[in-house]
This record gives C-alpha cells, structure tokens and sequence, in this order.
C-alpha cells in the first residue's frame, strides 16, 4: 500500500498533480498508505500517457468510455472502491485489456465482439434489459476502439520524439 507521497515520488510529480488528476478522473481518495499498488498503476499509465502528448480531456473521455463499458457489463458490483481500478498493473494478456482500467475483456482488442449477457452483479436483474434502455455495450466498445485506435497512433507518432528527447537530456549536465 502507498500514500500520496509515495507514489508522487514514485511517479516524480506532486502531491498537487496527483490530486488533479484524482478531481479530472473522479478517483477516491484514502488517508495514509490507503493506495493500492493498481492505484498506482493507473496513475503511472496516465503520466505515461501524458508524457506522450495526449491530453487530459482526451483521456478522461476514454475513461469514462471504458467505466460505462464495465457497468454495461456490471463489473461495479463487485463492491471494491476502486473496482475499475483494481485490473490495473496486470500483465497477462495484454491485447485483451483495455486502456486505463487494464480490465481483461477475454478477447483481443480490436476484435468488436463481448460476450454479452454475462452479468457480475450479485442483485436482481432490471426490469428492462439495458439495450432497451438506450444502453447498448457493442456501441460503446465501438466508441471506445474508435478513441483507441487513435491514441494509439498518436503514441506511435509520438515516441520517436520522446526518444530523441531523452538521446539529447543526456548532454545536459
């Protein structure tokens, strides 16, 4: 477990950046050393990610996209705090997870197919299903590979310049 200190030195940022980023994506927040290692995780890809020129709102749109998709999938009744957190810092299957809550979907992405109709919430069912709702899961996986494969290449794009970068940082003394 980690404090905010911890993982602000950890990540070389603030304790002010990191609760920005806590208000701009909604994340609890624990006294003490209350931050789990995938806490941890998540914050590190958003550095990562910031690092590599994508902005804020860009990703806060993805994750948004990406806690809709677990809902319709009802991965939040799982009754964790962080429950769209909690994947991060896995390593297994790595084309299979999504983006920023790293959650394994099962299948590689972008493949557009869920295994739809499994449900992890321990309560009752809706009277309706969700897609009769206006809640359809192929729709938002569709908005959510179409934000994807865009940063995705915008990282490609961007690396080569974060390489040279750090090739010139090392001149400076």
């Amino acid at each position: 477990m980690h404090s905010l200190g911890d993982m602000a030195k950890a990540l070389n940022r603030s304790n002010v950046y990191l609760h920005g980023l806590q208000t701009c994506f909604s994340l609890p927040r624990f006294e003490g050393a209350g931050y789990s290692d995938a806490y941890l995780a998540f914050l590190r890809t958003i550095t990562f990610l910031r690092l590599l020129n994508l902005g804020e709102e860009r990703l806060r749109d993805l994750w948004h996209l990406e806690k809709k998709l677990l809902q319709l999938l009802h991965l939040d009744s799982a009754g964790s705090p962080t429950w769209f957190l909690d994947a991060c810092g896995q390593t297994t299957h790595p084309h299979q997870r999504l983006l920023l809550t790293n959650y394994d979907m099962g299948e590689d992405l972008p493949s557009r197919t869920l295994q739809l109709g499994l449900n992890f919430a321990t309560n009752l069912p809706e009277l309706f299903a969700g897609k009769e709702m206006g809640e359809d899961a192929q729709r938002v996986l569709g908005e959510y590979l179409r934000m994807h494969i865009g940063i995705v290449a915008d990282v490609k794009a961007e690396v080569p310049q974060v390489r040279a970068a750090a090739t010139w940082s090392g001149r400076l003394k």
